[in-house]
């Protein structure tokens, strides 16, 4: 249907999603959520290389790398969990409609 324009709104009919493009869509959703969760991932192993670094130059002790590791770790999870919910809060949304 093409567009219908009255002076001051253009309005554009969108078809309804087929079930196959939703699946398409699902399935692109997944794959940005785990390349999100990589990203998170990366980054982790960047700040603990970091920490590693100013372990062994002496500018930090043992124990405050264990404990700003463990705080890395956490901040790391809840942000991989929060990855997974977007995910499925989005997957939802595109099945619902």
């Amino acid at each position: 249907m093409p567009p219908s324009n009255d002076g001051k709104i253009i309005r554009l009919t969108i078809p309804r999603l087929t079930e196959e493009r939703r699946q398409e869509l699902i399935k692109i959703v997944g794959k940005r959520v785990e390349e999100g969760k990589v990203a998170i991932r990366n980054i982790r192993r960047d700040a603990i290389e970091d920490l590693r670094e100013l372990q062994s130059e002496k500018l930090i002790s043992e124990d405050e790398f264990y404990r700003t590791k463990d705080d890395i770790q956490e901040i790391t999870d809840r942000f991989i969990t929060k990855m997974d919910e977007i995910g499925r809060d989005k997957e939802q949304e595109i099945s619902e409609f």
